[in-house]
């Protein structure tokens, strides 16, 4: 089995994927498109260079991986995506090819996360409306809905919230879902010295914290839109 896991950037997606990586019988990888995006839109993300140098570019490559054989020899191949990495012109029909899921997150608490990083980001940086789009697509393609898990669900109660997960993906739930060893993986992105400083040192999901910082005034417009595409995703999440 393939698994996408469609996220946006702070949204507990680098957690899941430790998750998923702690299963026995699971492969990673993560965000297998991002060197494309880099050379695409020329954005001086942090380790934008060290992507570029040591990520496979192009994306019929990539996604030729994604939906070939599985690594190691594994039974699943869970694949830690960004939905804003899924550019314009990245043929979807693949899509079919594996099990998508989505994860989310408040929007209020995503942004003032993502401006650690990205200090002016834009809605398609939050990857709110690529998420809404993969999800579309999805839905029609599989006339089924697909599994939304929403990052604050995940962290108030991750055994109930993966049991389930795993039921709809028709798989085992293994309990070393829920604690891993600290520090890096191989399979961690060249990025991942600038982004993943907290996640190194966790063996499992944290304990949910309201976020309480502020959206600064100049990026409400930014927060109006993304709740109201977060809004029509949360209504499909698992609960």
């Amino acid at each position: 089995m393939k698994i996408a896991m469609w996220s946006g950037p702070r949204n507990i997606s680098t957690a899941m994927m430790r998750s998923w990586g702690n299963r026995p019988d699971c492969f990673v990888c993560d965000e297998p498109l991002y060197a494309h995006y880099l050379q695409v839109t020329g954005l001086p993300h942090p380790g934008a260079k060290e992507t570029l140098a040591t990520q496979e570019s192009d994306w019929r490559k990539v996604v030729a991986w994604l939906t070939g054989p599985i690594p190691e020899n594994k039974q699943i191949f869970y694949q830690k995506q960004m939905a804003h990495h899924l550019l314009p012109k990245i043929e979807t029909a693949w899509l079919n090819q594996v099990e998508n899921c989505f994860l989310i997150r408040e929007p209020a608490e995503m942004i003032t996360s993502l401006i650690e990083f990205i200090p002016q980001p834009t809605l398609s940086d939050t990857g709110l409306p690529q998420q809404w789009q993969i999800f579309e697509q999805v839905r029609r393609l599989r006339s089924a809905v697909p599994p939304i898990l929403d990052a604050k669900d995940v962290l108030l109660n991750p055994r109930t919230m993966l049991v389930q997960l795993c039921d709809i993906l028709g798989i085992k739930f293994y309990e070393e879902m829920l604690q891993w060893p600290a520090g890096p993986r191989e399979t961690d992105g060249a990025w991942s010295k600038y982004w993943y400083a907290k996640v190194e040192h966790t063996t499992e999901f944290g304990k949910y914290q309201p976020k309480n910082d502020p959206v600064p005034e100049h990026l409400q417009n930014l927060l109006a839109e993304c709740d109201s595409i977060y809004q029509r995703l949360y209504a499909h999440r698992l609960k």
